[in-house]
């Protein structure tokens, strides 16, 4: 007798800075959201699709949990928190190399409360001693019943596949809920977007960073090139200068790597032309926030 087809939507939920992202993009097998090394890198929820002959798992990555200190934090946390609700099933990721903070004691409490089942991913284990990881599983399953205690390395992709197919067994049998080959469904303008923000959590100073926001202003596709015009838009005029750099080389670096980026995610040769605005204190405007394409 043939198994019936399983699918259903699972939660990537944990404090910023897991690998949540990088978890997302092994899933996908490319890259839909971004990658640093500063907390709160991820703003809005971002789908990837893995699907088989068996099942159809749609995640969503939450911004990571913090406390907030703007507008921007709180949409960003509320994001996160809601998730939980709406999921089949919920997956914790924590840090294998940092030590359980009173915050994952709290998310663990708020997991108990949806009464979706929760798998517990222990990230980031090629960076540790395999000794450590015990006493990791035994204080984090004194916090809540987990379905089960996955130890993956999400950079290596090492027990992803182990993770997929627990999340597959907790689902409930449903429809294919997008095509076989789609990975996200992102708009890929937001998906370039995003590539842009990346490059500039990657080479600015620490505050820059999180005060700016991206808009693609116009994505124009000819035969041989897609034409892309964006702009950043930062909080203060002393931050335009740092954006756009000496001679405008940082500006430069920003778009170049982005352009490699993007180029790769659609196939074909990018014109990709940046500009920089100041719009002050953004991040505690609700309007703007709205603009920008982050959840309420």
């Amino acid at each position: 007798m043939q198994n019936k087809f399983k699918s259903g939507f699972a939660a990537i939920i944990g404090m910023p800075n897991v690998g949540k992202s990088t978890l997302l993009n092994t899933v996908a097998g490319q890259k839909i959201a971004i990658i640093s090394d500063k907390p709160q890198t991820t703003r809005n929820k971002i789908l990837a699709i893995h699907t088989t002959d068996e099942h159809q798992i749609v995640f969503t990555d939450t911004p990571g949990i913090h406390k907030p200190h703007n507008k921007l934090g709180e949409v960003m946390v509320k994001t996160a928190n809601e998730s939980m609700n709406e999921m089949d099933v919920v997956v914790f990721v924590v840090d294998a190399s940092r030590r359980m903070s009173d915050t994952e004691r709290e998310i663990a409490k708020n997991i108990g409360k949806t009464g979706a089942p929760c798998i517990l991913v222990i990230n980031k284990v090629d960076s540790v001693k395999k000794d450590t990881l015990l006493p990791i599983i035994a204080d984090y399953s004194n916090l809540h019943e987990f379905e089960s205690i996955v130890p993956i390395s999400a950079k290596t992709g090492d027990g992803v596949d182990i993770l997929l197919g627990d999340i597959a067994d907790l689902l409930p049998e449903g429809p294919k809920f997008y095509y076989d080959d789609m990975v996200t469904d992102q708009p890929e303008k937001q998906v370039a977007a995003e590539m842009i923000r990346e490059k500039m959590l990657w080479l600015l100073e620490k505050e820059v960073p999180h005060g700016i926001a991206i808009e693609i202003e116009k994505m124009h596709e000819k035969e041989n090139i897609t034409e892309i015009y964006a702009v950043i838009y930062c909080e203060k005029a002393s931050h335009k200068g740092i954006i756009i750099g000496k001679n405008g080389e940082m500006l430069k670096k920003i778009g170049r790597l982005a352009r490699a980026d993007i180029e790769e995610m659609l196939d074909k040769k990018v014109y990709l032309e940046l500009w920089v605005r100041v719009k002050d204190d953004w991040r505690n405007s609700e309007r703007m926030i709205k603009n920008f394409g982050f959840e309420q």
